[in-house]
């Protein structure tokens, strides 16, 4: 039930942010816009939020997120739409979207209680081990005369 919160609210934020810019800037029709929003929430919540989020920090997945929405965004406008400024739409809808990423990101770490010392005790749970001693030299001086 978690996820078709955090599915939910990302879908109409997404729907809302890509209305105000796609729909009454640049004239694409909502039925679009509402595909788009679709299919970028359900991409962007599984790669962003489910796969890249727990592994990295926020602002890697953040990142990812941009650059995921303004793929999304440029070619299904291109199918979608007859023209007009792709790469100014979808730059400003992927950044619109990336600003709302950074903050979502952390209620889904705090909803899905994703923890950094998890990650954490992973890597340092290896139990690597090195020697070391107080030598310079693997002789002792006294021997070597």
């Amino acid at each position: 039930m978690r996820h078709v919160k955090l599915l939910a609210v990302k879908f109409i934020v997404t729907l809302i942010a890509l209305t105000l810019i796609l729909g009454a800037g640049y004239d694409v029709s909502f039925g679009n816009v509402f595909l788009i929003s679709l299919v970028l929430g359900v991409l962007s919540y599984v790669l962003g939020d489910l796969i890249i989020l727990p592994r990295t920090s926020n602002t890697i997945a953040t990142l990812a997120d941009f650059v995921l929405a303004y793929f999304v965004i440029y070619f299904m406008t291109d199918a979608l739409t007859a023209g007009g400024d792709l790469f100014t739409a979808a730059l400003l809808s992927s950044v619109a979207i990336a600003i709302f990423e950074y903050f979502f990101h952390k209620n889904v770490s705090n909803t899905l209680r994703y923890d950094r010392t998890k990650r954490q005790d992973r890597a340092a749970n290896m139990e690597l081990r090195t020697e070391a001693s107080e030598e310079l030299t693997p002789y002792p001086e006294d021997e070597e005369e």
